[in-house]
């Protein structure tokens, strides 16, 4: 079978002008919330369990049953943006509320870009750690952190470095292959192997769960981040799953093998999918497939082990990607960086206390509103000002007259391709550097070379005709003056104000 194994709407700001033309309806549905299912809350402060994956596309949600149950039992963000398609960005804009153009890192390494790029701008120190664990927090973080961290690095300290504001860190560098790997175990690191129980997300489930167990004991609250490298190349599935799903297919969408019309020059060179191309993006779909089924494992594992605990009722869990991936759709080999929903629109589901079942909302989210959501949920107070709007009333069925009107996008062309595991060739998905935004109604993409792309997403869901050209002067100066705001603004309020269609 498909997937399987052998309190109240809120309110919807009312824009005019350009916003009415391109924004609809936000609504949330409402469910049966956690209180009316029988469980209680004791007013203490929430634990949260945030699992990040890496490269994980929407169409990968079909074949996580643990995901599916988070789905039925919280809410779902159907129009739920990162900063950026590509790793290191996107996870600096999860870790400080920021936007790019706020944390300083657009790219996964060189000067703008990777670990040092968001060590040397002090980002760590901005990041919800370090404000979680002075609000009392027990805070841990285990997975990959950034590109170009290496467990051994120092950071000019007499032995591995530990980032500030985490009481357990279990990371690694290069722990895509899943095995073979070093894990920096708070300041020692540790070497894993091949045999079957080094495999890194099963690892990563087992430190998770004593994590777990450790923070029920000492009655304190948590808050745990677990990235995994997985669904991320090479995809290795856990040895358990490697003969699961077999002659899977990937998605043959409108999109898949069709280019836009008219496309920008960087995708002039694209020839049709060969048939050879198909085979083989079939079989990495089949592989990404196969290795998210230990993640889902995770899922499952550690909600029975909050509940075992006692605490499941009181524990929020997060599940999400830092970005999507493509897999043939705009005639693109696989890959990511675009501004497509195929990379810029991943899953965000929310289950915990007071969060209506199988609730949905199209209000317009994006990852710099995870940080600000989790210092909300716990009440403690932000180490910098954030740029991302705190999800919690949202999630509580509250009432929200004032949310923002689209989301901000901001990409930089690599730098250089050395070391870099995201490195894309030409027909992979490498435009030149661009600015977007997206509104729950439409695509607009500014390019750095001065083309432009406008995509109205209801009518034309795989966005295949850009109709740019089509637009008005006034809608394209709107337009325009929206993004250049959003590029230009620092904290909530005024992010939000930028996000006002038409200027």
């Amino acid at each position: 079978m498909h997937g399987q194994r052998h309190r109240r709407p809120v309110r919807t700001a009312i824009g005019v002008g350009l916003a009415a033309l391109l924004l609809g309806a936000c609504t949330t549905s409402p469910g049966t919330s956690a209180q009316d299912s029988g469980t209680a809350t004791t007013g203490d402060k929430p634990d949260i369990v945030f699992v990040l994956t890496d490269d994980l596309a929407m169409n990968l949600i079909p074949y996580m049953p643990q995901v599916r149950q988070l789905q039925k039992d919280g809410m779902s963000f159907s129009n739920y943006y990162v900063t950026d398609s590509l790793c290191c960005p996107s996870r600096s804009s999860i870790m400080t509320g920021q936007f790019p153009h706020n944390t300083g890192v657009f790219t996964n390494n060189g000067s703008d870009g990777g670990y040092r790029a968001f060590n040397r701008k002090g980002d760590e120190r901005k990041s919800y750690g370090p404000a979680m664990q002075k609000a009392g927090y027990r805070t841990g973080f285990m997975g990959k952190y950034l590109n170009g961290y290496e467990p051994a690095d120092t950071n000019g300290t007499d032995k591995p470095y530990v980032p500030p504001g985490w009481d357990e860190w279990d990371t690694a560098g290069n722990g895509y292959p899943e095995f073979d790997y070093k894990l920096n175990e708070n300041g020692k690191v540790v070497s894993y192997g091949h045999d079957p129980e080094d495999y890194l997300t099963d690892v990563v489930s087992r430190k998770a769960t004593a994590f777990i167990d450790a923070s029920a004991a000492a009655k304190k609250p948590f808050v745990l981040e677990l990235a995994t490298f997985a669904p991320h190349g090479p995809a290795t599935p856990a040895p358990r799953d490697a003969d699961s799903f077999p002659d899977l297919k990937a998605p043959r969408t409108a999109a898949y093998d069709t280019p836009s019309v008219p496309k920008p020059k960087w995708q002039d060179a694209l020839k049709p999918l060969s048939d050879q191309e198909k085979r083989s993006i079939d079989q990495q779909f089949d592989k990404r497939v196969r290795s998210v089924q230990a993640v889902d494992d995770m899922i499952g594992h550690l909600r029975g082990e909050l509940k075992a605990k006692g605490i499941a009722d009181n524990t929020y869990i997060v599940f999400s990607s830092d970005n999507g991936f493509h897999m043939g759709e705009h005639r693109l080999r696989p890959g990511k960086q675009t501004a497509y929903d195929t990379d810029v629109r991943v899953p965000l589901v929310v289950a915990g206390p007071g969060v209506a079942a199988g609730g949905q909302t199209s209000r317009p989210a994006e990852n710099i509103d995870l940080g600000p959501t989790f210092l909300d949920l716990a009440g403690a107070t932000p180490a910098a000002t954030p740029d991302g709007l705190s999800l919690a009333p949202i999630l509580h069925g509250e009432e929200v007259d004032d949310w923002r009107q689209a989301a901000l996008i901001e990409h930089h062309h690599p730098g250089s391709r050395t070391g870099d595991p995201d490195a894309a060739p030409d027909n992979g998905g490498n435009p030149p550097t661009y600015e977007a935004i997206r509104t729950p109604d439409a695509l607009w993409v500014e390019y750095a070379d001065g083309e432009r792309e406008y995509y109205d997403v209801r009518a034309d869901p795989d966005q295949l005709h850009n109709r740019a050209s089509a637009l008005t002067q006034s809608q394209r100066a709107g337009l325009h003056a929206t993004l250049t705001a959003l590029r230009r603004c620092e904290g909530s309020k005024a992010c939000t104000e930028a996000s006002r269609l038409g200027g």
